[in-house]
């Protein structure tokens, strides 16, 4: 199969598989997308929201085609042209799986445990092509523990990371500052891909986040301006505050307009490095070697 016709047909499959993930959504049991220890007979219960074929379903076929596609261009010569199954399935069975994690959070707040898990089994899965198949990180004289070293390492570190920063946010600031998802999520893409791999996913992960962060802040700013104006215009502001504070008391948590879910764009991150992974590769190992920090 030349380049051409591998990039077609995989743009092609990523479509499908990518507008499929509407019907296999809509077949996630419920208590897969619901909060911990949240029951159908509790009194503020409500049904996850559901991916639509337009817009979500057209969002996930245009990104399962793009990181299908980016992948035959930037691995072919790796991985597509020498048959590396590990790799090729790797990519091919984690990008659902991604698209199922980012709607879920992003509509509901959630991550499924069933999705880390399911990552965690593809990143113990492709750690065999680190023994049998080409790898761009470790050459042939690396020591045979190695590349699981580093897969065992990234998982502890990835979860250890985002516990860490939820353990000083709730020691310090009172509340939460990262849900047991993300951790669980992030230590799943550390076995997926690696120390090196984790470094580009949280990179991306922070970068891409941010230019959805700052326009919120800016919208939580307006209306807290807005807010402050009605309590100060109100011929009772101290009724009037009650019932902003009552407003926002009803609305469930999966809508609070302050919150942006962090899990979809660690996601993206590990999508896309997986994607263009020799790229990265080729890209970061000097720097790595240069600091001391390669395996």
């Amino acid at each position: 199969m030349n380049y051409w016709a591998a990039a077609i047909i995989a743009a092609l499959c990523g479509a499908i598989v990518g507008y499929l993930q509407t019907f296999v959504f809509a077949k996630i049991p419920e208590k897969w997308l619901q909060d911990y220890g949240v029951k159908e007979t509790d009194p503020d219960f409500r049904l996850s929201k559901r991916m639509k074929l337009i817009p979500h379903g057209v969002l996930s076929a245009l990104f399962c085609a793009s990181i299908y596609t980016l992948f035959v261009v930037f691995c072919y010569e790796h991985y597509i042209a020498t048959l590396a199954v590990f790799h090729i399935f790797a990519v091919m069975a984690v990008t659902p799986i991604i698209v199922i994690v980012m709607m879920s959070d992003r509509l509901n707040r959630i991550i499924p445990d069933e999705c880390s898990i399911a990552i965690a089994v593809i990143g113990v899965l492709s750690a065999a092509g680190d023994f049998f198949e080409n790898d761009v990180w470790f050459s042939d004289s690396a020591a045979w523990y190695i590349p699981l070293l580093n897969r065992i390492i990234a998982a502890i570190v990835g979860g250890g990371i985002l516990w860490l920063i939820n353990f000083l946010c709730i020691t310090f600031l009172g509340k939460e500052g990262m849900g047991q998802g993300d951790m669980k999520l992030l230590a799943a893409c550390g076995l997926l891909t690696g120390c090196y791999g984790l470094i580009v996913v949280i990179y991306i992960g922070i970068i891409v986040a941010l230019f959805f962060a700052v326009p919120l802040l800016v919208k939580k700013y307006m209306r807290k301006a807005q807010e402050n104006k009605e309590i100060a215009n109100a011929e009772n502001p101290a009724e009037k505050r009650r019932e902003i504070a009552k407003r926002k008391a009803q609305i469930h948590f999966a809508d609070d307009p302050d919150y942006l879910a962090f899990g979809p764009f660690l996601a993206l991150g590990a999508a896309v490095y997986l994607a263009l992974e020799p790229f990265f590769a080729s890209h970061l190992l000097p720097s790595l070697e240069l600091l001391g920090l390669a395996f």
